[in-house]
């Protein structure tokens, strides 16, 4: 159970309402920054808490989930926190045993099957707790940081990943198990958030005796330096009186190999630490078995894990290729086998080990990671998350950068402009003040119906609003387009009850204005996206059906959009006359009497090629027209998107 013994703001608050609006239970935003309401400190302050003022009670329990998820949305991460999981000191805070006692709860749920010894029932019954410290630079240590802490999970240890920014080194006196995972910057320096701690350290450290640990370094050894930062750790540790389990692992730029020796090496020897710190050296055979055995017995209900299909597939692969040096793209062509449940992440990671270590793309951190979106035989998904068997058609994978971005290398773009109009468009909730139920400050906070919030969370149900973005033919033509991915967080806002009359107005504003909802030139070519396509292109239509209500059909865009746009580009039929009036214009009109063009329109006479007699000799003598004259009125008009495209080339106010 995860319980957070401490939060608090560092300095560049943005005032986004991000962390308000997930958890306004603990944060109030004001004009300045944001802040930890006294109701939840045992100081009873209001202030960013720069003190690190505990939470009373058990409120670091009932909040933990809230917290962390503010503290994972807010863009310039300046919100932080301290686990009582990485050794936070309760003692001094309200009611803290019903705190400690809702931690001890957690290793008496892991169970030990089978025929395991009397000492290992024993070892798996007392405090399970890991602490992983991470250095990153660059989010690799980061990564690998995460995925330790599930592989813990098979060794019955309850896993808690840290970033040793802001980290309290006298926490470190109370772990009995430890791992750091941590790269090397520049010359032998720190990564950035390790500095702090690291200073910390070397000035005033305390002891050690009753740790266990172990390291692994990331670096580079084109640099005199490799790995510095981890050895430097290493040695810190030792001299502190903690005690190795396991070798430092060094690792160059391709580091998951060697990180996957250290990591099945290093976990279960650090499992066998039980409650007093000591190291049962006899048991990690049977704990390396116990890590790596295959249950036979059949799990049903909801909670039963997912199978996973290990069948082998033979996959015509093609990468995308982009060097910016040499300013040269092309594509790589090479036949595997791969399993078919194995993410494209997993396939990338293969290709840039085996194949060519210069592929770049970028990983995911955990399951879903926004940036990591390409295009896959057509398809916009995650890497991360997206199977390759769910992808191959006919043996052949075709995986290209994810379209509506900058490509900077390969498959990685640069998503930079995205998240300026992210920022511009300021999707944040602004709220007004009225009846309802209170937080714990006696602020009014409102209440929302469940069907109301279903509705918003089905209407924003999108992996990432990033590759959502790349969903759009047109963001790669239209600089000046926001994309959907904005828009639609702008909708959901505009629909949420909570949200105050004067933001709805400015959103509803921001989608009618330039580079708003109706630059996207043809929704159905988000609709082609699968589920997800399908759900936000009808989102799209739903909100233009409100701009038009809203703004009654106002000049002369209003009045484009009620007779062309409803007859073309939601139902796919086109009025030519409806077409010719909007494009020529009056004027248009007047001068084209002469050469027969609005004489033909007002007969109802589509354009042949020829002299406007020959159209009316049609109706006047057949069968010497025959033929002649195509449908015209609300005819079905085949790839209608290309001509709503050419219309909007033509005509810049719609």
């Amino acid at each position: 159970m995860t319980v957070v013994a401490k939060v608090w703001i560092d300095e560049d608050c943005i005032t986004c309402d991000a962390c308000q609006d997930i958890a306004p239970e603990v944060f109030e935003v004001t004009d300045e920054t944001s802040q930890i309401l006294a109701a939840v400190r045992l100081d009873g302050a209001f202030d960013r808490n720069e003190g690190k003022s505990p939470l009373t009670g058990d409120l670091g329990a009932q909040y933990a989930d809230i917290i962390l998820e503010a503290a994972e949305a807010c863009p310039v991460e300046v919100i932080k926190f301290e686990l009582v999981a990485d050794g936070a000191e309760t003692e001094d805070v309200a009611e803290a045993p019903a705190a400690e006692a809702a931690v001890e709860v957690a290793p008496a749920a892991i169970a030990v099957g089978g025929a395991a010894s009397e000492e290992l029932t024993a070892l798996m019954g007392g405090d399970r707790s890991l602490t992983i410290l991470f250095g990153s630079q660059t989010g690799n240590a980061a990564g690998l940081a995460e995925k330790t802490a599930k592989m813990a999970s098979n060794y019955g240890l309850e896993a808690s990943v840290v970033d040793m920014d802001g980290y309290d080194k006298s926490n470190l006196a109370n772990i009995k198990r430890l791992l750091v995972i941590t790269s090397t910057w520049g010359e032998g320096e720190m990564p950035d958030n390790a500095e702090a701690l690291w200073q910390s350290v070397q000035s005033d450290a305390p002891a050690l005796a009753s740790m266990h640990y172990s390291v692994c370094a990331i670096g580079d050894t084109s640099y005199d330096e490799f790995c510095k930062a981890g050895l430097d750790w290493d040695g810190k540790l030792a001299g502190l009186g903690a005690t190795s389990v396991q070798e430092i692992k060094l690792c160059d730029v391709d580091f998951e190999p060697p990180w996957a020796e250290w990591v099945q090496e290093a976990l279960p020897r650090i499992a066998c630490v039980d409650d007093s710190g000591t190291l049962q050296i006899e048991l990690i055979e049977e704990m390396i078995a116990y890590g790596t055995s295959d249950d036979d017995d059949v799990i049903e209900g909801d909670f039963a894990p997912g199978i996973i299909d290990a069948t082998e597939i033979v996959v015509e692969l093609e990468l995308f290729r982009y060097c910016p040096a040499q300013g040269e793209r092309g594509w790589d062509v090479i036949a595997t086998t791969v399993p078919a449940s194995a993410s494209l992440e997993d396939l990338f990671t293969t290709f840039q080990r085996d194949v060519d270590g210069s592929f770049a793309f970028r990983r995911g951190v955990v399951g879903g990671t926004a940036t990591t979106g390409v295009r896959a035989n057509g398809r916009v998904v995650l890497s991360d998350v997206a199977r390759v068997g769910d992808l191959v058609s006919n043996g052949r994978l075709k995986v290209e950068p994810l379209p509506g971005y900058p490509v900077i290398r390969d498959l990685i773009v640069d998503t930079r402009r995205f998240e300026e109009n992210r920022s511009k468009a300021n999707p944040w909730m602004q709220a007004d003040p009225r009846e309802g139920e209170r937080l714990l400050s006696g602020q009014a906070v409102g209440v929302l119906a469940s069907e109301t919030a279903l509705a918003l969370h089905q209407m924003n149900a999108v992996s990432s609003h990033m590759l959502v973005h790349g969903m759009s033919d047109t963001v790669d033509f239209d600089s000046e387009y926001e994309g959907p991915g904005i828009h639609l967080q702008r909708w959901v806002r505009i629909n949420d009850p909570r949200t105050s009359e004067k933001h709805r107005a400015q959103l509803m504003a921001s989608l009618q204005g330039k580079g708003g909802i109706w630059s996207e030139a043809d929704p159905a070519s988000i609709a082609r996206h699968g589920a997800t396509g399908a759900m936000l292109s009808d989102t799209l239509n739903d909100a233009r059906s409100r701009l038009l209500t809203e703004y009654k059909n106002a000049g002369r865009h209003g009045r484009l959009v009620k007779w062309y746009g409803r007859s073309v580009k939601w139902s796919g039929k086109l009025n030519e006359t409806t077409l010719y009036r909007q494009v020529l214009g009056p004027l248009g009109l007047v001068s084209n009497v002469f050469s027969g063009v609005s004489a033909r329109m007002m007969l109802g006479f589509t354009r042949t090629g020829g002299p406007p007699i020959r159209s009316l000799q049609a109706l006047l003598l057949p069968p010497a027209g025959v033929g002649k004259i195509p449908n015209m009125f609300n005819g079905k008009v085949e790839g209608h998107h290309e001509v709503v495209s050419l219309f909007n080339e033509l005509d810049q106010r719609f």
